[in-house]
């Protein structure tokens, strides 16, 4: 249960004003990628917020094979892309019951690091009878506690991203959502914090038979365990000191 103050239920309306209109560029893949394998979005890069430890150095979506995609997109040089309406669209016509990923790059719509309920909140109204789920590595405030606090009551999973065991530990315990943190490479598939939560490796780390579409550990709002990503990618060298406090960020 949420410790989020005065958390009231959403009003779901069919309002998307707000950030939504600064941001114009998102795309969907029904089919996902070989690690989702189910539908899945992107969002532009400048949906990501600055204070992203990994935004300019370490980003797996920047330096992966999604990397130069995703260049275009945010530069509009995708065809198949839509504006925030065009998301919208998209996600309700997904199937009723349908696991899908929001964001394989990208973050949630903002004002200046502030997650935009008004977006949000359309987000959640688009998903409903559907099971999907993101990350976010915005700052935990009190007021973005609230705004994600209120998308996992109403269906829509975001999770918390973390940077190391210690982060996780503070999101953990502050119970405001589901939490995902960076880890070392070379980490047990469970481990624990130094608070003693419980941490368990996503399962399609190293198993190519395991995607989102199977796994969806991820889209449990209320889970009583962290999920923790293995550093991977161009740039695990220097994520896996992240991970491991090695680097300050």
């Amino acid at each position: 249960m949420s410790k989020c103050q005065n958390v009231k239920p959403i009003k779901i309306s069919g309002c998307y004003s707000g950030a939504g209109k600064k941001f114009n560029k998102f795309a969907i893949s029904l089919k996902g990628n070989s690690k989702t394998n189910c539908p899945t979005t992107t969002s532009e890069k400048d949906t990501c917020p600055d204070t992203c430890p990994l935004k300019e150095s370490g980003c797996y979506a920047k330096y992966s094979f999604l990397g130069a995609y995703w260049k275009k997109l945010s530069n509009g040089e995708v065809e198949n892309s839509f504006d925030f309406k065009g998301l919208l669209h998209a996600i309700k016509g997904l199937p009723k019951g349908q696991i899908w990923r929001h964001n394989q790059a990208g973050d949630l719509v903002h004002n200046s690091g502030i997650i935009d309920l008004k977006s949000l909140t359309s987000i959640v109204k688009a998903n409903k009878g559907k099971r999907g789920f993101t990350y976010t590595h915005h700052l935990a405030t009190p007021e973005n506690a609230i705004t994600v606090d209120l998308s996992n009551e109403n269906g829509f999973t975001i999770n918390w991203s973390s940077n190391n065991l210690e982060e996780a530990d503070e999101l953990y315990t502050r119970e405001i959502g589901p939490v995902v943190t960076l880890l070392p490479v070379g980490a047990d598939k469970v481990t624990m914090t130094p608070q003693g939560n419980k941490v368990v490796k996503c399962p399609a780390n190293k198993a190519k038979n395991i995607t989102c579409a199977t796994c969806q550990l991820c889209a449990i709002p209320d889970r009583d365990y962290i999920i923790g990503f293995e550093a991977h990618g161009t740039a695990k060298k220097k994520v896996s000191l992240i991970a491991a406090k090695e680097i300050t960020v």
